[in-house]
């Protein structure tokens, strides 16, 4: 049998078609248009991109599978973003991304009328800019004739579910991103949906990530090659479903990610919720299972920022070959990576980056050291929440672009003052996708059985206690940045 997990990520469609035993036999990708933004703070992107984007990915995939060899289909994400239909099922508006900044307004409503303290209390997350309902408060104010025609709203991954199966479908782990969801009780929240006048029937059903979700339909077998009838799986959101992919399913494992953003994701065996909202409190892949989750928004986008700015033309793998022959610490040079607003701690889409303590001995390779430590501080801010809230850490797995770079994966053990450990295959959420597609047919009894048969810990690296030791006064002076230079910490005149 052969399981296939499809992935809509930010830049692309990813597919994976894996066997019984978890090995790889086919992998395709096909880029996405860029992200549009027609003002400052906006990022949006075409559904029918998406799905013109994955039925590519899966026919390339099929040039060497077998369609009829394909078990099962299930699916991974971009989270929180918002895919509004009218009642023909077509796309209304290009949907608004995980990254849009412009709902601002809309949140600091939410706070001023529901309150943010009892908006945790019913959704175990506080309103960000980034989550799925401010988005639809957001058409509801600005393009009234838009949203009189909205019949249903779906996150990205259940658009391309809704074109292959014709099923208008969602699952716990990605509707948790919505502010719309009972994470507590994993349904949708109708105190919430109440409190803004959101008419609940333009939500899909809920379910587990590992239920059926409908199967090829005709419609969809055409556009794809796949079979009609392949049994199709509901999927998770890609922090979820990526944290499958990375074996990270008992209590205590955390997964530290680092691509364009960065994503520290912890698995708990209940809701915990942090009464400042500073970190996220979702549903995982798993029944009842969860994890918390900080994120930095401009992770390995600091240094592709800096790389195209400061250093055109140069590969990454010269950058970081520089900043190895700079000691920890990076001679004093701070980096705060808020350069697209930022989420943990901070809640804040106007926070900005900043370098601090730089001086004339400084070098390029300086400043490249610098971000790379700047983001491991930005994601150690939210394991030290974890801490104060007693949810245990006690096994660090890298993922990401950053988990390929010797340096940052030094930087992580170090700053975090704790063994981390790289995969023998870090596949990402397609990947875990295609397991939760090999539980949902019975080839594996459950999601721990599939990761504990499949996924395997390639090195592990050990922090270094003397440049540990450094980093941690440079984090001490990294959490004072914030409060020290962000308007809303700055004195009245």
């Amino acid at each position: 049998m052969v399981f296939l997990g499809i992935d809509t990520g930010t830049g692309g469609s990813r597919v994976v078609a894996i066997n019984e035993a978890g090995s790889i036999i086919a992998q395709a990708t096909a880029e996405h248009a860029p992200f549009a933004s027609p003002h400052v703070g906006w990022s949006e992107q075409s559904p029918d991109d998406w799905w013109r984007a994955a039925c590519q990915a899966i026919a390339k995939i099929l040039s060497s599978v077998q369609a009829d060899k394909i078990a099962a289909v299930s699916f991974s994400g971009q989270m929180h973003g918002s895919v509004f239909l009218d009642d023909n099922d077509s796309v209304i508006r290009p949907a608004l991304l995980w990254n849009d900044q412009r709902t601002a307004p809309q949140v600091e409503e939410l706070k001023a009328t529901i309150g943010n303290e009892r908006i945790i209390e019913i959704v175990a997350n506080q309103a960000v800019t980034g989550f799925t309902l401010p988005k639809l408060l957001w058409l509801r104010e600005n393009e009234p004739e838009s949203w009189k025609r909205v019949r249903t709203v779906l996150l990205p991954k259940d658009y391309i579910r809704l074109r292959l199966t014709g099923e208008k479908l969602c699952d716990a782990a990605d509707a948790s991103g919505t502010l719309m969801f009972d994470v507590k009780n994993r349904r949708w929240s109708t105190e919430m949906l109440e409190a803004v006048y959101i008419d609940p029937s333009i939500l899909p059903r809920c379910l587990e990530s590992i239920d059926a979700a409908g199967s090829v339909s005709e419609a969809g077998s055409d556009a794809t090659g796949l079979k009609v009838g392949t049994p199709v799986f509901a999927g998770a959101g890609d922090n979820a479903a990526g944290a499958i992919g990375a074996g990270l399913v008992s209590p205590g494992t955390l997964g530290s990610t680092i691509g364009t953003s960065g994503v520290v994701f912890v698995v708990t065996d209940r809701p915990t919720l942090d009464p400042l909202g500073r970190t996220h409190s979702l549903c995982h892949a798993i029944p009842a299972r969860w994890h918390m989750t900080g994120v930095t928004l401009a992770a390995g986008y600091s240094l592709k920022w800096f790389r195209d700015v400061f250093a055109p033309g140069v590969s990454y793998d010269e950058l970081t070959a520089e900043a190895e022959r700079v000691p920890a610490g990076s001679d004093g040079l701070i980096w705060q990576p808020y350069l697209m607003g930022e989420r943990s701690p901070h809640m804040d889409p106007n926070a900005t980056a900043s370098f601090t303590g730089i001086t004339a001995s400084h070098t390029r390779a300086h400043f490249v050291r610098a971000i790379m430590e700047g983001v491991a501080f930005a994601l150690r801010d939210s394991i030290e929440i974890f801490r104060s809230l007693s949810v245990p850490v006690n096994d660090i797995r890298l993922g990401g672009g950053g988990a390929s770079s010797p340096l940052w994966r030094q930087i992580q053990a170090d700053v975090y003052g704790e063994p981390v450990s790289t995969l023998v295959a870090d596949e990402g959420s397609a990947y875990g996708a295609a397991l939760l597609a090999g539980v949902g047919v019975g080839a594996w009894p459950s999601v721990d059985d599939a990761v504990s048969e499949t996924i395997r810990i390639s090195e592990t690296v050990a922090p270094n206690p003397d440049d540990s030791a450094t980093l941690e006064i440079n984090y001490q002076k990294y959490k004072t940045l914030y409060p020290a230079l962000s308007d809303s910490a700055a004195p009245e005149r």
